[in-house]
């Protein structure tokens, strides 16, 4: 599901991932595309942060939406695989060879995502608290 807006100018410069703060492999994926992203493309915000609950708002998704990773880019935004394979596609070797997942019908890998995204309480554990970036990362958070 992709849905459109006009994007404002930081957006035009970085994508934003938006996450659920409180799932551990969510948590895990921040981790790694922090790593994996040398250049500092990619910004972040946990869904239930002010700055994640704005650009839900303005994206037009219902108060309170937790239910799928959300890639904010160009006035975008993706969800579930679609916004998975967009970010692993940026990531360099070995994780863009995920990126052949996208020859699979949108079906098929939603299918997938939500399999993992039902189960990743239970096998990724949940936090107490939002995520809270180090001083390092802290220009990277919304």
């Amino acid at each position: 599901m992709i849905q459109r807006r006009a994007p404002d100018d930081a957006e035009l410069m970085h994508p934003v991932i938006l996450f659920d703060g409180f799932c551990g492999l969510c948590n895990w994926w921040v981790d790694l595309v922090l790593r994996r992203d040398r250049a500092g493309r990619y910004r972040f915000a946990p869904l239930q942060s002010a700055a994640g609950e704005r650009l839900l708002a303005e994206m037009k998704f219902p108060p309170g939406f937790i239910d799928s990773f959300v890639l904010v880019e160009g006035g975008r935004a993706y969800l579930r695989s679609d916004g998975v394979l967009r970010v692993v596609k940026t990531l360099g070797l070995p994780y863009n060879l995920l990126y052949a997942g996208v020859v699979l019908p949108r079906r098929v890998r939603d299918w997938l995502y939500d399999v993992v995204a039902r189960r990743r309480v239970r096998w990724f554990g949940r936090r107490d608290a939002c995520r809270l970036p180090t001083p390092e990362e802290r220009a990277r958070f919304l």
